[in-house]
């Protein structure tokens, strides 16, 4: 078995600088790095820790991969039920469960990712909204050097199941009611999600589709599920439209409110389900997720993944519905 003495060697470092290298410290020279990166690679390393689960057959630590970048204004609620599902499943496998940020790893190359959650003694992924911008991670599932579950990605491999909704009929649904349940709608402004992710894309085709059977104006503006930049948006384009249809139940939440402030009523839909929409009083249709049920998913099929199946895409339900105040207060 390569030791890492050998990596040193073939490095030409010392023990200790192979060491700081797998651990990610920042004070290690990029040449340096360099060189380690490359004979860890050729030489086929495993640090000690990953090498003793792997000869005990323990794949039982997990890395939970968040992304708040664009959801941290409501971080404690959508993600809190995500960690609760997994923390749950993790229990009642007896899995140990580590939680990252997405962000920990953006000065991070594909290499310094890898050797950073193998020295975690990481061997398996659940990745929350996985976003265009996290290339290393991409590369790490086409790698297949873990075993992952995707929650709202769609990719799959035989190492990698995706858990996910049908964000596109869901989208279509919440924005048709809403445009039904209004008299004379000519002129939708459609407030999206980050441009070019898939969850963008799937609900942005649905809005099209409905276009094209509706007949109405579409105007297309990314608010990046962020309530300010929506709040922004609706002043700009909310008065010329007679709907507007959002992406994310808090950036229906900033519309609504724009609409308010400018004093005239358009009829506006979000997504999501979370909590606070109940709390504005203003009755909005939304699209229900359960994220603590998708999360516990996600662990059932990373279950499999380690029980050898192949990786596959599974489909959770959702509800298209209206959120009460009485719905979200603790009795």
């Amino acid at each position: 078995m390569v030791s890492i003495n050998d990596v040193a060697k073939k490095a030409g470092v010392a023990k200790s600088t192979v060491s700081k290298v797998l651990n990610n410290y920042a004070l290690v020279s990029d040449e340096t790095r360099l060189k380690v990166e490359k004979a860890v690679e050729e030489l086929g390393y495993v640090p000690n820790s990953v090498a003793v689960s792997l000869s005990k057959k323990e794949f039982n630590r997990v890395g939970l991969i968040v992304d708040i970048r664009h959801n941290s204004q409501f971080v404690d609620e959508i993600s809190m039920q995500y960690l609760t599902g997994a923390f749950e499943k993790a229990k009642e496998y007896h899995i140990e469960v580590v939680t990252f940020f997405s962000s920990q790893f953006d000065e991070m190359n594909y290499k310094q990712v890898t050797a950073y959650l193998k020295s975690q003694r990481i061997n398996c992924l659940i990745i929350y909204n996985l976003s265009i911008e996290n290339k290393n991670l991409y590369k790490i599932i086409e790698k297949k050097k873990f075993y992952c579950v995707l929650v709202d990605s769609p990719i799959t491999n035989d190492r990698t199941s995706s858990v996910s909704l049908d964000h596109y009929s869901a989208q279509y649904e919440v924005a048709k009611k809403t445009l039904l349940e209004n008299s004379y709608i000519d002129r939708v402004l459609y407030i999206a999600g980050g441009a070019g992710g898939y969850i963008t894309n799937r609900r942005l085709g649905a809005m099209k589709k409905l276009q094209e059977e509706l007949g109405f104006e579409l105007i297309v503006k990314h608010g990046d599920f962020n309530e300010y930049k929506a709040r922004e948006i609706t002043f700009e384009y909310g008065k010329e439209s007679n709907a507007v249809v959002c992406a994310s139940d808090l950036m229906a939440i900033g519309a609504v409110f724009a609409l308010t402030e400018m004093d005239i009523y358009r009829p506006v839909c979000g997504f999501d389900g979370i909590r606070l929409m109940g709390y504005t009083k203003i009755a909005m249709n939304t699209v229900k997720q359960n994220f603590k049920l998708k999360s516990k998913q996600a662990f059932d099929e990373l279950k499999k993944l380690l029980d050898g199946e192949k990786g596959q895409y599974t489909e959770i339900p959702y509800e298209v519905c209206k959120i009460d105040y009485m719905d979200v207060i603790q009795k």
